[in-house]
């Protein structure tokens, strides 16, 4: 989502309308926490940038963590403890869901796959295949 914000690329506009994504909201926490690169990265002026998030986001559906079941999460970080443990609520979130897992971290991506987690995609490779 971090690098969709910063691009502004109205290329994401019919992919983040047609397609409904899930994310925990342990994405809002990056979010906040990455929200200085976000504007100091991006090319948009501020208000164009503010347009932009409320479109993005309208687009998400975010869930609170309560959501996500023990089992999930003990799965999810049983799977991360060698790969990024930050990355568990979102990985649990898969899981739970039966949904792939899109991702532009390729840590992440190779240490699931290694782990014969295979419901994981990179965000590149999803775009290739639309």
């Amino acid at each position: 989502m971090i690098s969709i914000l910063i691009s502004g690329k109205a290329s994401y506009r019919p992919i983040l309308t047609f397609y409904h994504f899930i994310l925990p909201d342990f994405a809002l926490v990056e979010v906040d926490k990455y929200k200085n690169v976000l504007i100091s990265k991006t090319k948009m002026q501020e208000n164009e940038f503010m347009q932009w998030t409320h479109f993005v986001f309208s687009q998400f559906t975010i869930l609170p963590q309560y959501v996500l079941s023990q089992k999930s999460l003990e799965k999810s970080e049983n799977l991360l403890e060698k790969v990024d443990v930050k990355d568990i609520a979102y990985v649990a979130l898969a899981m739970q869901l039966d949904l792939p897992l899109l991702t532009r971290d390729k840590p992440l991506y190779l240490g699931l796959q290694k782990q014969k987690f295979k419901k994981v995609i990179l965000f590149d490779e999803f775009l290739a295949m639309i």
